[in-house]
C-alpha cells in the first residue's frame, strides 16, 4: 500500500511547485461495495462503504482561467489547462478526472476560474476500489468550498459521475461517486440509484468480532475493456424487450415470468443472464439490509458468495484469481465472500470472524501461490469517513 503523504507534506509539496501556499486541503476516500453489483446504471440498490485510503488534494484559486494539476503519484510534470478550452474526450491520461470536474461544473453555469492543484492518493489503482471516483469528489469539494458554490455532496457525487461518463468516457453509474462523497464511519450506505435517497446503515464489524477484509487480486484483465459497456447496453437491451424504463422496475417476484418471455421472444441469451443477475442482486441488497437492521452480520456472508455466483455465472465479469479468493477464504472458514467492483480482476471482499482474520488471509495468499499467481494485497476494510476538508478545519 502507498505510504500516505502527511498533511504538511502535501502543503510543503504544493508550496514548492506553485509558489504559494494552498487555501486548504481535502479528502475523498475510495470505497468497497458490500452488495449490489452492476445495478446502479439500472436505478437498482447498492451498499458500499467507504475506505480509509483516499485522495487528498491541496488547492487554491486562480481567476485566469488556468487550471493546473500535479499527481505525486504519476511520473510528469504539471498538466496545465485552459478551462474554457476543456472538452470532452479529448485526452489528458489521469488529469482527466480533475479536469473533468472542472469542466462539468462550468457546464452546469458554476463559475469556477481556474485554479492550482496537487494531488495524492493512498486508494490502490486498478483495484476495483474507485480511485478514480476520489480524485473527481476531492476536486468537486474543494472547487465547492473555494469558489463558494453551495453544492450538497449528492450533487458534487453527480457531477464527478458526469465527469466521468461525459467528459472521461467511462458508462459508469452514481455508486462511486455518493459513496466518496455520502459515506460516514461505521456505517455502510444504502443507495437508491433512482431518486439518490440514501441512508446510513450501522456496519460495526469490530462491535460484532468480525471483520471484513479486502483481497486486492493485483490483476487487471483486458477483457474488461469495453466489457462494462456491453454489459450495460444488454441491460438496457433487456428492460427495453420487457417494456421498462430500467430492471428496477422489475420486481424479484416476477423475474421467473420474466426470463421466460426473455427467452421465448428469441433475445441473446446474454441478456436473459444480465437481467437474471440484476434483479437478483437487488433482491440480495434487500436481503443484506434486513439482516443487518435485525444485529445478523454474520448471516450476510452466504449472501455475499451468492452474490459471487451470480456475477460469475450470470454476469460472468469475474476471473480465475477472483474465483480463487471466494473459494480458498470459504474453504478456510470465511463466512462469505465476494468480486466487488466492474470485475476481470481488481478485488474480492472477505467476511471473517476476527480470530480467524489472519488463517484466512494466509490461506488465500498460500492458494496464490501454489495456483502460480503474484501475491495478492489483504487489508481489512473499516467503514470511513466520506469527503471533507482537513486542513484547515473546516
Amino acid at each position: 500500500m502507498t505510504e500516505p503523504m502527511s498533511d504538511h507534506a502535501l502543503t510543503a509539496a504544493f508550496t514548492a511547485l506553485y509558489g504559494t501556499a494552498p487555501e486548504g486541503i481535502w479528502a475523498a476516500p475510495g470505497r468497497v461495495n458490500l452488495i449490489g453489483e452492476y445495478t446502479d446504471f439500472n436505478d437498482g440498490f447498492v451498499m458500499p462503504l467507504a475506505l480509509p485510503h483516499s485522495a487528498r488534494a491541496a488547492v487554491a484559486r486562480r481567476t485566469d482561467g488556468v487550471l493546473r494539476l500535479h499527481s505525486t503519484d504519476v511520473p510528469g510534470g504539471v498538466v496545465t489547462l485552459r478551462v474554457d478550452e476543456l472538452a470532452p474526450h479529448s485526452g489528458h491520461g489521469w488529469a482527466a478526472y480533475p479536469a473533468g470536474v472542472v469542466w462539468a461544473l462550468r457546464e452546469a453555469g458554476h463559475p469556477v476560474s481556474g485554479a492550482d492543484v496537487q494531488l495524492t492518493s493512498t486508494v490502490p489503482v486498478g483495484a476495483g476500489l474507485s480511485s478514480s471516483a476520489a480524485l473527481e469528489v476531492v476536486t468537486a469539494l474543494a472547487l465547492n468550498d473555494l469558489f463558494e458554490l453551495g453544492l450538497t455532496a449528492p450533487e458534487l457525487a453527480v457531477l464527478g459521475q458526469r465527469a466521468e461518463n461525459a467528459f472521461v468516457g467511462v458508462p459508469c453509474g452514481v455508486m462511486d461517486q455518493m459513496a466518496s462523497a455520502c459515506c460516514t464511519p461505521g456505517h455502510a450506505l444504502h443507495l437508491d440509484t433512482r431518486d439518490l435517497g440514501l441512508r446510513q446503515v450501522p456496519f460495526d464489524l469490530a462491535a460484532q468480532g468480525l471483520r471484513l477484509l479486502v483481497v486486492d487480486t493485483r490483476v487487471k484483465h483486458a477483457l474488461g475493456d469495453g466489457a462494462y459497456a456491453e454489459r450495460r447496453a444488454g441491460c438496457e437491451a433487456g428492460a427495453r424487450a420487457l417494456g421498462m424504463a430500467t430492471l428496477r422496475d422489475l420486481p424479484y417476484e416476477e423475474l421467473g415470468t420474466a426470463l421466460d418471455t426473455l427467452a421465448a421472444s428469441g433475445e441473446d441469451e446474454s441478456v436473459v443472464r444480465y437481467v437474471r443477475h440484476v434483479v437478483s442482486d437487488n433482491h440480495r441488497v434487500e436481503r443484506v439490509i434486513g439482516l443487518l437492521d435485525a444485529g445478523e452480520v454474520r448471516a450476510t456472508g452466504p449472501i455475499l458468495t451468492e452474490g459471487h455466483v451470480s456475477l460469475r455465472d450470470d454476469l460472468r465479469v469475474s476471473c480465475p484469481e477472483l474465483d480463487l479468493v471466494v473459494s480458498s477464504a470459504n474453504a478456510a472458514g470465511a463466512l462469505g465472500a465476494r468480486m466487488t467492483g466492474g470485475g476481470f480482476g481488481g478485488s474480492a471482499i472477505v467476511l471473517v470472524e476476527e480470530g480467524t482474520a489472519d488463517q484466512v488471509a494466509k490461506s488465500v495468499s498460500e492458494a496464490f501461490t501454489s495456483a502460480g499467481y503474484a501475491t495478492p494485497g489483504v487489508f481489512p476494510a473499516v467503514p470511513s469517513a466520506g469527503a471533507r476538508r482537513i486542513a484547515p478545519a473546516a
